[in-house]
């Protein structure tokens, strides 16, 4: 019989189909921007349309952040269609990338620029950070060929996710030569998904990233309060929380996913 936590087995690269599905988004921003997501088979592409300042770049960023939380292979953002008009919101597109490389550890690649964004994103920091090609085809082959390692699992709330996030890491260790990094990160994926258990009680996606030097691993959950170390019952799986968390992992973070929040833990890929 198969167990009944487990909703998908694992599977390098992709996420299941009924989350990756060809599908195209639109959301308007304030008054200026207009943001169109296509989510494709290899990379997402976030088409942007309107004028990009000051204001306009806080919208960006909380739209980009929410397309990161989906955990795309590869985030390219499509400037065609976008004007400058402050110099220093340019930096957004920085801003994101680092975001982008502690949690989901996706690539992010900028492309079709107009000449005048693109001479102020080259005069900015933002191009010693983000890659950036000419064109969408270009970029989206850049970026899916930048694309990491990942295997993805669906648990539910019940005491032996813990296990089975357990056995997802060991084997993903495996898979990719990695056996000095399988023991602290299965006490530390064991504890993120210990957490949700106790603490949100929702079904959770656990994703093991390898992006070399770093092993990255998180739990997506369905609730929105903030990740809390908090005591577990004394019969518990797991139980020592976030504590032991910041001891094993190099950075540790969290970060909010759709209605829910990722929590994040990374370490050395040994």
């Amino acid at each position: 019989m198969s167990d009944p936590t487990v909703a998908f087995h694992p599977v390098e690269g992709r996420v299941p189909a009924r989350l990756c599905d060809t599908a195209e988004t639109r959301v308007e921003m304030a008054s200026r921007i207009t943001c169109q997501v296509h989510d494709g088979a290899q990379v997402t592409v976030v088409r942007l349309a309107g004028t990009l300042d000051m204001i306009s770049m806080r919208e960006v960023y909380a739209h980009l952040e929410e397309c990161l939380a989906r955990q795309p292979d590869a985030l390219v953002v499509d400037l065609a269609e976008l004007a400058v008009r402050d110099q220093l919101a340019v930096s957004v597109f920085a801003a994101v990338a680092r975001r982008a490389a502690d949690w989901p550890m996706v690539p992010l690649v900028l492309c079709a620029p107009h000449p005048e964004a693109a001479a102020l994103l080259t005069a900015s920091t933002a191009c010693r950070v983000v890659p950036m090609r000419d064109s969408c085809d270009e970029a989206s082959r850049f970026a899916g060929a930048s694309a990491v390692s990942r295997l993805r699992l669906r648990l539910d709330p019940v005491a032996a996710a813990c296990r089975r996030a357990r056995e997802l890491v060991t084997d993903a260790c495996a898979r990719w030569n990695l056996p000095e990094a399988a023991g602290p990160a299965s006490v530390v994926l064991s504890e993120l998904v210990g957490n949700v258990v106790r603490h949100a009680g929702t079904p959770m996606q656990v994703t093991v990233t390898l992006r070399r030097p770093w092993l990255h691993l998180a739990v997506i959950d369905g609730s929105s309060a903030a990740a809390r170390p908090g005591a577990a019952g004394q019969h518990d799986e797991g139980g020592r929380g976030l504590l032991l968390v910041r001891e094993l992992a190099d950075r540790w973070g969290s970060a909010p996913a759709g209605d829910g929040k990722a929590v994040w833990a990374t370490l050395p890929a040994n």
